[in-house]
């Protein structure tokens, strides 16, 4: 048991420093071949920090384990939100104006009742994991079709995605890039491989199911990427990327993380993850949303009140979440 446990903590470990390195080396190699800091901000270091929650989720969804790659993306939403952006708030209060965030903020809760509605019959198809897919590479294209058009008019002003640009890191030489960029990639495969066998190992060794690892320790491990970067982008005075961060990278655990359940291995879920964790995860959004749009004005404002606000709901659903499981 020790044996797996070491190989869990090395693995997040691993998966989170080869996620950063996969933004280096590809992020530099785009910058290298002429693309946009802009168009590279959105998408290369956008999807970075959600690098860790895809390729568990495949890794669990190839293995035959889809609840825990379900688990895995409503837990690191939640997680997102109440823990992430609640202790990120604590540390220093957001103020902001970003208006690709407050039109954001509604898709995400959107999005989070149709991904309820997917598996509130205790069924992922196929279909459902296609939709979903496809709907994130229409997101993409909507987020640079509309900041290209802002860049040619010269009205580009929204601060989150002006920061965005800010966090590309330097630029290396070609080669020193493709090394990082298959480094990278190597280590996200063979890290969240290991990371599940171990989990799902210690999992079954204490009578857990795979879903309620997912929930809990694999999805608050991958969700490191985003405290890193939320904490980081404050303490830089960036609110708006800080917020961006979460918004994002929960707007791609929903059509990004979670169809490769229902693309590589559908069928029959954990019924638990549509009448218990689903709904929390729609919760936790609505809360969020709340807060964000409590007062109408140019800007939201998140203050340390509302930080622990977010901060107690996910020690309450921690509390729920094991007052339900037995262990053995």
């Amino acid at each position: 048991m020790l044996e797996h446990v070491i190989i869990l903590l090395i693995a997040l470990v691993v998966l989170v420093w080869s996620a950063d390195k996969f933004v280096l080396g590809a992020s530099s190699l785009a910058r290298n071949l002429g693309i946009s800091p802009m168009i590279i901000g959105l998408t290369i270091v956008a999807m970075g920090s959600s690098a860790p929650e895809m390729m568990v989720a495949a890794a669990a969804s190839l293995q035959g384990n889809p609840n825990t790659a379900i688990g895995n993306a409503i837990g690191s939403n939640i997680t997102n939100i109440a823990l992430v952006l609640g202790l990120t708030v604590l540390i220093k209060p957001l103020v902001v104006s970003s208006s690709t965030i407050k039109q954001e903020l509604p898709l995400l809760l959107i999005l989070t009742i149709l991904a309820y509605w997917m598996l509130s019959d205790d069924f992922f198809s196929f279909t459902e994991g296609l939709i979903l897919m496809v709907g994130f590479f229409a997101f993409i294209s909507v987020l640079l079709i509309k900041a290209i058009k802002q860049r040619n008019n010269n009205s580009l002003d929204d601060p989150m995605i002006i920061e965005a640009e800010y966090e590309i890191p330097e630029a290396t030489s070609t080669v020193k890039s493709i090394f990082w960029l298959i480094v990278g990639i190597s280590l996200l495969v063979s890290s969240a491989h290991f990371l599940v066998d171990s989990a799902i190992f210690i999992a079954k060794a204490y009578g857990i199911s795979d879903l309620v690892i997912g929930l809990t320790v694999i999805a608050i491990g991958t969700s490191l990427p985003e405290l890193a970067a939320s904490i980081a982008s404050v303490m830089k005075k960036e609110d708006d990327l800080a917020m961006g961060n979460i918004v994002g990278s929960n707007i791609f655990n929903i059509l990004a993380v979670l169809p490769f359940a229902g693309l590589i291995a559908p069928g029959q879920i954990n019924p638990e993850a549509s009448f218990r964790d689903a709904p929390v995860m729609i919760a936790i959004t609505g809360l969020l949303f709340l807060l964000c749009f409590s007062r109408k004005s140019g800007y939201f404002r998140l203050t340390r009140a509302k930080g622990a606000l977010l901060l107690v709901s996910f020690i309450a659903y921690q509390i729920l979440l094991f007052s339900q499981t037995t262990f053995s």
